[in-house]
């Protein structure tokens, strides 16, 4: 498939909505795509865990007001079932959600704590070779003094796998510095069917989780299990880093905010005027202001409060420096 072919598929939207502050985050979702792409082609699913066993309260999308708002937005509620991970590891709803989606259409999964900034037809998605955001850092795996080094602990993952690990590597990178080795964020991934994505996904993080290496024996698992299995799926499946131009998704196109203050204090103008816009609408405002965060952050002013305390072009180089900044001021809130 050429980029140009696949620019100009149709693919869908896949986000997660349950019983918290994502069902607001995905309101948010949904009135920015569709400010932006108001021709958006493909369908725009919101994927919410069914309540069952592995929940201590109903993770399910109840919330009446949101559901209609989110239909309205175009957004089709899709449940899933979570029989491997529940309550104690939600990041692994990304992956179990995959298993309820229409089989072998297109797809890009992205965290619900994102807007979208511009026309998606822009980014020139090749469907057949996955590959995830590299907005991250070298959170994983955790280096100890005598334990393995990067490349016997990643290794390790490859050869359970039967994956080729050498053909993963970032030859351009020194040895044993953590960029040299294929390593995502897990906030927006794609590939041409998300059955079979969800299925190896799912497959490798239980395997990881249940029979890890003994290299991993002193490592953490948690939070960091769906980007330890990740970038194993996207090799599996003929991918990498750089399938995509740099600058498109988590820069012109979207932007993963994560929380209201720290989106506040250190993303672009172009985002803020894309989230004030987008929860501007009466029907949209009467919904979010449910959620504080967002009542107080966007709606009573807060959040410029909060942007006035930074200078975006020379900002602390470390996100704990601006949370500190914010809490001290007494705006911090998620």
């Amino acid at each position: 498939m050429t980029s140009e072919t696949a620019k100009s598929q149709a693919f869908n939207i896949v986000i997660i909505g349950q019983a918290n502050r994502l069902q607001y985050e995905a309101v948010l979702f949904a009135a920015s795509l569709r400010l932006t792409n108001p021709d958006f082609a493909g369908r725009l699913i919101v994927a919410t865990p069914q309540d069952g066993p592995l929940w201590s309260s109903a993770p399910t999308l109840r919330n009446k007001a949101v559901i209609a708002l989110l239909q309205e937005l175009g957004a089709e509620i899709i449940p899933f079932a979570t029989p491997e991970f529940g309550e104690g590891y939600p990041n692994a709803n990304k992956i179990q959600a995959l298993l309820a989606m229409p089989e072998g259409e297109p797809f890009v999964f992205f965290d619900t704590d994102t807007l979208v900034l511009d026309d998606l037809a822009r980014v020139p998605f090749d469907f057949n070779r996955p590959t995830a955001s590299q907005q991250v850092e070298g959170t994983w795996p955790k280096i100890e003094l005598y334990g393995p080094g990067y490349t016997d602990t990643w290794k390790s993952l490859y050869d359970k796998f039967g994956l080729d690990f050498e053909s993963s590597l970032d030859l351009s990178q020194p040895d044993e510095y953590w960029r040299r080795y294929l390593y995502f964020n897990a906030g927006w991934f794609f590939y041409k069917c998300p059955r079979a994505f969800g299925e190896r996904y799912l497959d490798y993080a239980t395997q990881i989780r249940d029979n890890a290496p003994p290299e991993l024996v002193c490592q953490p698992l948690w939070p960091w299990l769906d980007q330890i299995a990740l970038p194993l799926v996207i090799h599996s499946f003929g991918g990498g880093r750089n399938t995509l131009p740099t600058g498109l998704l988590d820069d012109q196109i979207t932007c993963h905010y994560r929380l209201f203050p720290l989106l506040y204090a250190r993303e672009n103008d172009r985002v803020i005027q894309i989230l004030e816009q987008a929860a501007a609408p009466h029907h949209i405002k009467k919904v979010l202001k449910q959620y504080d965060p967002i009542k107080f952050m966007v709606y009573h002013g807060r959040g410029a409060k909060t942007r006035a305390l930074f200078d975006q072009e020379n900002l602390p180089r470390r996100e704990q420096g601006i949370r500190k900044i914010i809490k001290a001021n007494g705006f911090w809130m998620r």
